[in-house]
């Protein structure tokens, strides 16, 4: 794939998911956290379902609960810890947290899967969580939300290195179809088993799930599931620092969330932390 057409989908990516945030917490005036994105996912899997039903589906038990597995932690966990968190801290420092993982792939990849990561590489990633630290302003609270956010970045990057594990396996379309159908219901059961389900039902809140349904979920997933698949998921993870702007961005413009001045000092950090990560010439890593 040419640098070009990999950018302007790194961006769609990488815009849509940050902007899931400010969206996200306008639908919680609305509905539940756990039921709302329950609701967003399974929605958005029920669609790509019968989209893919032609396509190669896994032909083992075996099969299946890795996909099983995979929306556990993409859909279930990473999405559920983001709206529980979206009760206590702004949409900005949720996506924030969230997109932190990249650090953790690298961590994991380096374990799990013996991925080798140059100096200027790993540099490139602890450049890049400073400024995750320095957009926070130095003085992240631990709130519920906090965790919640912390805890969807670990999920996420949990999931990335077992789509990567795991993803060759299977049908791309299908495998973002049924892991979002799985973690949808998972959310839809922890809705109506530890919080108390609330739902408003008027014109608003049935656009935000449907926004949240098709260009949050299923449009984001397929296009980022499609750029793992490319090659060494630490390298594409690390664009994840481009979401938490995008975060901001869409917080400050849907919402109304002040940006502080450290938030554009922050991002400084950030984008010459992804440069550091993904600049590699003549290296045999970059052949794909």
């Amino acid at each position: 794939m040419n640098r070009f057409l990999y950018g302007i989908l790194v961006i769609l990516a990488t815009s849509l998911m940050g902007s899931s945030f400010a969206i996200g917490k306008m639908g919680l005036s609305y509905i539940s956290p756990l039921l709302l994105v329950g609701l967003r996912f399974t929605l958005a899997g029920s669609i790509m379902v019968l989209w893919v039903k032609k396509k190669k589906l896994p032909s083992s038990i075996w099969n299946w609960g890795k996909i099983f597995t995979i929306g556990l932690f993409q859909t279930a966990s990473v999405m559920g810890c983001i709206f529980l968190s979206l009760r206590t801290i702004t949409a900005g420092e949720s996506s924030i947290l969230t997109f932190i993982n990249p650090l953790l792939v690298v961590i994991m990849g380096t374990i799990f899967l013996n991925l080798k990561y140059r100096l200027y590489q790993w540099i490139g990633v602890m450049i890049g969580c400073l400024g995750v630290i320095v957009t926070l302003g130095f003085h992240l609270q631990l709130k519920s939300g906090t965790l919640f956010g912390l805890g969807a970045g670990l999920s996420w990057a949990i999931a990335t290195i077992l789509v990567k594990k795991w993803g060759s396996h299977f049908d791309i379309w299908a495998l973002t179809a049924y892991q979002m159908l799985f973690g949808g219901l998972m959310l839809l059961l922890l809705s109506i088993t530890i919080e108390t389900p609330r739902l408003i039902l008027n014109s608003e809140s049935f656009l935000i799930v449907l926004y949240l349904a098709i260009m949050g979920s299923i449009v984001q997933f397929a296009t980022w599931y499609y750029l793992l698949s490319l090659g060494d998921p630490g390298k594409t993870s690390a664009f994840l620092f481009l979401a938490p702007f995008f975060g901001v961005l869409s917080g400050w413009l849907i919402l109304g969330e002040i940006v502080q001045w450290y938030v554009y000092l922050g991002g400084l950090f950030i984008f010459i932390g992804i440069f550091l990560v993904n600049w590699t010439p003549s290296m045999n890593t970059q052949k794909e």
